[in-house]
């Protein structure tokens, strides 16, 4: 883990938030390279989820709500966690997690636990009153749920159909860490799944594996990724059943996404305390109900993390001179790599520079792509390995006489001479 924290920091992935101020607690910045991958992963997910589906629409719903959606949900009295304080060296922890009544840092006397509510508070207008009291959504779906008239009624859908929604979510986490696995602010890659209540377990078992298999799809090992059902203690009140994605990160096995079958809790709560009708009408059944609810909820900065970690490698590569030297390269899904093409002129010389960089301003009209010129080709591989580049194309002084230019594979490391009339095609048909 150490490994890649460093790399993300060097090779511009991801920054301690406010560094030269000493940073924040476990709050992250993602740079150049870190915005593109993020987004990469965002957008795999709005094509899986919405895109390529009919029975799935958007929306974007605000982070501020009425405080009333977070009474009728349960945040307010019940999103709470343990926490204990050390009496010795301050520290605090969630008492849920600890092994036994002693700090786990200095082996000193711990409170009695107290429940800690996790949402921010904030507040609309000038004054800072109750009455104008407000939070910083602690979870993306209840906009979902606020909105489920509205969407139902102008999307025009019938049930069964989804909602899926992305966006920022903030928790203020007693013990946040592992780099940004765990952290008081996040983004939800979520959906609410509506259907009938005959109908949910035949849903609930078709998105676990839907679910499942995008992970996979997007090249995290099998051996990695695992489906693990919640146990009747761990299971939350208003949920039928729910299992956990979870990937093997360099701590352990941890949560990715959470798949729960939430019956109709939800509706139902904002039905009673907003006073609308909130039911559906459903005309093949005849019949006014509120649906059930399938929610796959997955965490953007988790699933980034876990595809990073994933793609992490070491292995030789030969050098200019032919000898083998240790090499890191991240092995990312084509779909997944921030950048997708490098443009490398073999020589700083006028000509080879104007050629490559016509080439790269034509490329980039289709994919992300680096013009980069500078230091040895060699050492131009090697940086573009470690930020997973799927390919490199080198226009060197034969370029000016066929026309072709060299096309180097991040994983093989093999060399291709192609013409470049034929370029756009064969990166097309590799990166699709």
């Amino acid at each position: 883990m150490e490994k890649i924290v460093s790399l993300c920091k060097r090779r511009g992935f991801i920054f301690p938030s406010s560094e030269i101020y000493g940073g924040l607690g476990s709050c992250w910045d993602y740079g150049p390279l870190g915005v593109l991958f993020k987004n990469n992963v965002k957008q795999a997910w709005w094509r899986s989820a919405v895109q390529m589906r009919d029975d799935m629409v958007g929306l974007d719903a605000s982070i501020l709500m009425h405080p009333m959606v977070w009474k009728a949900s349960g945040h307010v009295d019940c999103f709470s966690d343990p926490m204990s304080d050390c009496k010795a060296c301050k520290g605090r922890f969630r008492a849920d997690t600890l092994e036994g009544d002693v700090c786990p840092d200095c082996g000193g006397e711990l409170t009695e636990a107290r429940m800690f509510n996790l949402m921010f508070k904030t507040f609309l207008g000038p004054v800072e009153e109750d009455a104008a009291m407000a939070y910083l959504r602690p979870e993306t779906a209840q906009g979902i749920f606020a909105n489920f008239k509205n969407v139902a009624t102008t999307s025009r859908k019938k049930i069964p159909f989804g909602i899926a929604q992305i966006g920022k979510s903030f928790r203020n986490e007693i013990t946040p860490g592992k780099f940004t696995f765990r952290t008081r602010e996040f983004e939800q890659m979520e959906i609410e799944f509506f259907c009938h209540k005959s109908e949910a377990v035949k849903w609930y078992e078709y998105w676990l594996k839907e679910r499942f298999d995008w992970y996979k799809s997007l090249g995290l090992r099998e051996e990695n990724i695992r489906l693990r059902p919640h146990d009747a203690k761990e299971l939350a009140h208003y949920a039928e059943a729910c299992q956990d994605v979870e990937y093997n990160f360099p701590w352990g096995w941890s949560e990715l996404e959470g798949i729960a079958n939430r019956r109709d809790f939800d509706l139902s709560r904002h039905q009673e305390f907003s006073g609308k009708d909130l039911t559906y009408f459903d005309e093949e059944k005849n019949e006014h109900y509120l649906p059930y609810v399938i929610e796959p909820s997955a965490g953007a900065d988790r699933g980034a993390l876990a595809f990073l970690v994933d793609a992490y490698d070491e292995d030789e590569a030969p050098t200019e001179s032919g000898k083998l030297e240790s090499r890191v390269v991240l092995r990312f899904h084509r779909h997944l790599a921030p950048i997708k093409t490098a443009i490398l002129p073999l020589s700083r010389k006028a000509e080879l520079m104007e050629k490559a960089g016509k080439l790269n301003q034509e490329l980039r009209r289709h994919w992300m792509c680096e013009y980069d010129d500078r230091g040895s080709i060699g050492k131009r591989y090697r940086r573009q390995d470690e930020l997973g580049t799927p390919f490199c194309i080198t226009v060197d002084f034969q370029t000016l006489e066929d026309q072709a230019v060299t096309i180097r594979d991040r994983d093989t490391m093999k060399q291709e001479r192609i013409s470049l009339d034929q370029l756009y095609g064969r990166l097309a048909e590799r990166l699709a």
